[in-house]
């Protein structure tokens, strides 16, 4: 039987090579983004109750009515925005889901999409699965910001989309309200659609999230994506929401009801109700910077360079000081020689590019980063 794949360029994800490595090898797995750290208990028991209780069939297909109260309550209380929970937001089976499902519902054959990388590696698979056009453009470096004159100057005809991600992985920059300002008016100048995924919304250092529901006209025009598995360190749960204009959310929710039609329904209620409590939510920046800080103070003797982080729970770490290997060959030798697993950038880049820079997880326990950080600086 032939199958023509429909991906001939697409192996297997590097975040599950490189476990498999560190499992392979009995190494740090400071590589696939989990945390390490128990989730919180009232939210297991939220969860265990909801079981017990009989919440235990098929969810309504937009998700259940509590978490869509509970998200859009959420929403306004940090932005002033009143959301229709019925209308428009929907909660899917994690935030991939949630950008498979947007992109199936608004890209079409010859449509450009407009993405910046270093980007994750599930964006351009998803536009080109569903026949549109990648358009890569490369974050400036030092700072990982966007050029938003290139910007303009990419847009044609065909343009359809503009995906950004903020916080961003995974460099751990931010966008800024002047760039979010500049995405509105160059979106309202040429009539486009904005997705921005932004899962990492509660972790951020020093600043405040620049979302795209901040900014009235952006909101018209945009899909936001986030993730509970995100926030609350609980990523095998696969949970999440998408945020949109109603005429947008009905498509996207046409494609979402085929794709896992509900999601986990005790996971939701039990979501829905630990949500409403705001301490939940406001205490997660302040424990992942204590966790960023100590692992930037366990590297900083050694001959790493120290990406600055201002979000998400990676850190990114320049070997240019050590080795003329590829960013590949390195992480390899590191996980296999060294015992301490991270992720190449390269990857992140569709045209392979290699600045000698790793990224590792800082979403563990102390010891654990103060392994790393031993280990880290004996290379």
């Amino acid at each position: 039987m032939v199958i023509n794949s429909k991906l001939p360029d697409v192996g297997t994800t590097i975040f599950a090579v490189m476990s498999k490595m560190a499992n392979d090898h009995d190494a740090l797995n400071l590589s696939q983004g989990f945390p390490e750290f128990p989730i919180a208990k009232e939210l297991v028991e939220l969860a265990s109750k909801y079981m017990r209780e009989g919440y235990n069939q098929y969810a309504p297909m937009p998700g259940v009515p509590s978490l869509l109260e509970s998200i859009a309550g959420s929403i306004e209380k940090k932005y002033g925005l009143q959301l229709d929970p019925q209308a428009e937001v929907t909660v899917c089976a994690g935030a991939t889901e949630a950008i498979y499902a947007t992109l199936t519902a608004i890209v079409s054959s010859g449509d450009e999409v407009i993405l910046f990388d270093p980007a994750y590696d599930c964006y351009d698979p998803t536009i080109r699965l569903n026949g549109g056009i990648p358009v890569h453009l490369t974050l400036k470096q030092p700072a990982f910001s966007i050029d938003w004159d290139e910007v303009e100057e990419s847009i044609t005809p065909r343009t359809k989309v503009i995906m950004i991600n903020t916080p961003h992985n995974p460099s751990g920059s931010i966008l800024t309200s002047h760039d979010l300002l500049k995405l509105q008016s160059i979106v309202e100048k040429h009539g486009l659609i904005v997705l921005s995924d932004e899962v990492y919304e509660h972790i951020i250092f020093g600043q405040e999230h620049e979302s795209v529901l901040k900014y009235e006209a952006l909101r018209k025009r945009s899909v936001a994506i986030y993730s509970f598995g995100k926030t609350f360190h609980a990523t095998g749960w696969k949970s999440g929401y998408v945020i949109a204009p109603e005429s947008i959310t009905e498509e996207i929710r046409k494609i979402h009801q085929f794709l896992v039609f509900g999601v986990n329904t005790p996971i939701q209620y039990a979501l829905a109700e630990f949500i409403r409590d705001e301490k939940n939510l406001s205490s997660i920046s302040e424990m992942y910077e204590r966790k960023r800080d100590i692992f930037q103070q366990a590297v900083a003797s050694s001959r790493f360079d120290i990406v600055p982080c201002h979000g998400t729970y990676f850190q990114l770490l320049s070997y240019k000081q050590i080795s003329d290997l590829d960013d590949l060959t390195m992480a390899e030798k590191l996980t296999k020689e060294h015992k301490i697993a991270s992720i190449p950038i390269s990857v992140f880049y569709n045209n392979g590019r290699d600045d000698k820079v790793l990224r590792f997880c800082f979403a563990k326990n102390q010891d654990t980063l103060e392994k790393a950080g031993e280990i880290l600086c004996k290379i």
